[in-house]
């Protein structure tokens, strides 16, 4: 507490009414909130089994709890809930499950699994639109707390009305193999809680504060989830920023932070307005582009670091240039400052921008690391294991039967799954129940049906196995019993990517068995499959490597800080997307904006091209509407056929013979 400016030890000790605590860009909001847990139970005597705090990434929920626990000791601190919106959903839901018509070992669908369910219904009917659209649709309706009859009632358009007609069918079949999708993590607690007064009663008995961090984030489901925890009585804590909304393509809702002034009549607001990141040229770049957007709640960032060094406008020729030039500055800038890779990040607003910076730093030998590249858990071999272990969990998980029933191969054809579903949809079961039926001696011939019993009676004795005991004994035994190894090698163009799989396999093993240690909440099987399926899409690999430098998009790097950082891509239709310029509305383009600037904290360098290479075919590109809106006394531009200073070229040049030798060497 002694370390706190006056306005976050006020937002640590307000504690009996509902608080927002406007926290602008690196002014400590995860430092406020780790502060008030401590507070809460050091000197609230609030026990911390009843203190529930919520982020939304699992990233950021790990680190809230290694803050906490340096402030607490085990035993004062055990009990307390860190999370993110959907593990708390899930956990309401192991318990409220029954009373929503479902299982309390149910699965969850990732978007894969949700999409290819929709392609099954869709190959049922005529469709006209695409499985992705659709899918968003129903995603959107579950964000609003629509349900499939109230969609079809509101629906004024053929793509609406077909969304609806869809969606009453994927929940029932979701239902049917005992599943929720992601969106359902929120919107079913939401309904368990409005319906049920006792199920009201039990969970607002369970949170005595509330602390939601990112609340600018939430949308209309996650907005009434907290609302119906805390009620009118439960004091608790949120903290957002309404210029750092940037995810309103996912449902986010800036306008949440207002709503709880109208919903909570007693609510205070603490501005934290001390920025200790970024210098102070920076902030007043920050500052100047942001006061362009209407805005909720005013507040103006302020640093005592320094001024700093006005931010540098670089125009390039193409992109190709704009990337050499990139490398070229930040070899120049490690020459004379003398600093590592992984003082700089390069951020841009789309991936697939990320391509001529790879090969230029490969091309001087430069280690970098792509933030957004293929999850750990998108792998094939992982995703079968998991999908192995969801059934032995979940044995109405029609999905992960049909992924696992010939992985490896069990002389099971495309014609004899397709009759098992036929019987076991005629019949209401589960695919796994139905290989146990006599009925089914009828419509398959003796040595399919005995192939399929034999797999079927497998999987159960693993689940009874797993239900009764630790859950890795079960996990290695499967593996042992499919051979999975060699399924591996047999499958293998070339015998290094079965090594490469095979150590994802391990990799897998290793990272499952970390979970399943005693003591570990996680350490039973549904538990553990929960908690994978829980791992946040925004929860990437974007820690990188202090020896890296880094390349990410401006969402990715949300959070995140860096000594030098370049914006690139400057550019009318990319920032500001295309998309924003023809709805005419820059507010969530330029707040992107102001989440890159704000990364920096001592430099930063904007680029923009002449003109781009798209489908073949060259564009002319003019400058982002968003750098002159900066102000232009704290900017210094180099502009195409700028003259660089003789002593800079000398220093370029310099650092460029330097890492030339450093290769050699």
């Amino acid at each position: 507490m002694a370390n706190l400016n006056p306005e976050q030890r006020a937002a640590v000790r307000e504690v009996s009414t509902p608080l927002l605590v406007l926290a602008g860009a690196g002014s400590g909001k995860t430092r406020v909130i780790t502060e008030k847990i401590a507070y809460l139970i050091g000197q609230c005597a609030l026990p911390a089994k009843h203190i529930l705090a919520v982020t939304f990434t699992n990233k950021a929920a790990r680190e809230m709890r290694e803050r906490v626990g340096k402030l607490l000791s085990d035993e004062v601190g055990r009990g307390l809930q860190v999370s993110t919106f959907h593990t708390l959903g899930m956990r309401m839901l192991r318990r409220e499950a029954p009373g929503l018509g479902y299982k309390s070992n149910f699965s969850i669908f990732d978007a894969h699994d949700s999409l290819h369910l929709i392609d099954e219904l869709l190959r049922k009917g005529a469709g006209a639109f695409t499985a992705d659209a659709l899918r968003n649709r129903i995603s959107e309706w579950k964000n609003e707390l629509v349900l499939p009859a109230q969609a079809l009632q509101q629906a004024d358009s053929e793509f609406d009305t077909a969304a609806a007609l869809l969606y009453e069918q994927y929940q029932r079949h979701l239902k049917a193999y005992n599943a929720l999708d992601f969106d359902d993590l929120i919107l079913q607690p939401v309904l368990a809680l409005q319906n049920d007064a006792q199920v009201r009663e039990h969970w607002r008995n369970r949170v005595r504060h509330l602390l939601v961090d990112e609340y600018q984030d939430t949308n209309t489901a996650q907005y009434r989830l907290v609302q119906l925890l805390v009620g009118q009585t439960t004091p608790f804590t949120a903290v957002g920023d309404d210029d750092q909304s940037i995810y309103a393509w996912r449902g986010a809702n800036p306008e949440n932070l207002q709503r709880l002034q109208a919903d909570f009549p007693r609510l205070q607001v603490i501005k934290l307005e001390q920025n200790y990141r970024s210098a102070g040229c920076i902030l007043k770049c920050a500052n100047h582009l942001i006061a362009n957007n209407p805005h909720l709640f005013e507040k103006r960032l302020w640093s005592a670091l320094g001024y700093g060094s006005p931010l540098k406008i670089i125009a390039c020729r193409d992109g190709e240039h704009e990337a050499e030039r990139v490398v070229s500055e930040i070899l120049h800038h490690q020459f004379t400052h003398n600093s590592r890779h992984g003082d700089y990040a390069i951020l841009y607003r789309g991936n697939h921008q990320s391509r001529p910076f790879e090969k230029v730093l490969r091309e001087h030998s430069i280690a970098y690391h792509l933030s957004g590249g293929t999850s750990f858990f998108e792998y094939t071999e992982v995703k079968d294991l998991l999908a192995y272990l969801r059934l032995l969990v979940n044995e109405d998980d029609d999905r992960a039967f049909l992924r696992v029933v010939n992985t490896p191969r069990r002389e099971l054809g495309a014609a004899t799954l397709e009759k098992l579903g036929a019987y076991a949809a005629a019949h209401e079961l589960s695919l796994l129940a139905a290989c146990f039926e006599s009925g089914l001696e009828a419509v398959l011939n003796r040595r399919a049906t005995s192939r399929l019993r034999e797999f079927a009676e497998w999987v159960v004795a693993l689940a009874d196995g797993a239900r009764r005991g630790a859950a890795m004994p079960v996990i290695r035994q499967l593996i042992e019993d499919i051979d999975y190894a060699d399924w591996l090698r047999d499958n293998a163009k070339e015998p290094a990517e079965a090594e490469r799989r095979q150590r994802n396999v391990d990799d897998l093993l290793d990272w499952l068995e970390r979970l399943a240690e005693p003591g570990d909440e996680s350490r039973d099987l549904a538990a553990i499959v929960s908690r994978i399926a829980l791992l946040d899409r925004l929860d990437r690999d974007d820690e990188g490597n202090a020896e890296c430098v880094r390349l990410m998009t401006f969402h990715a790097a949300k959070g995140l800080e860096f000594p030098h950082a370049f914006m690139v891509g400057m550019e009318e239709n990319l920032l500001p997307h295309r998309s924003s310029i023809e709805a005419d509305d820059m507010s969530e383009e330029r707040r992107l904006a102001y989440v890159g600037i704000t990364r920096a904290q001592k430099s930063l360098t904007l680029t923009y091209a002449s003109r781009r290479r798209r489908a073949g075919e060259w564009e002319s590109c003019e400058p982002s509407r968003f750098l002159a809106e900066l102000p232009q006394e704290d900017v210094e531009w180099e502009r195409p056929g700028a003259v660089i200073n003789p002593e800079k070229r000398k220093a370029r040049a310099q650092a460029h013979l330097a890492q030339l030798k450093g290769l050699l060497s």
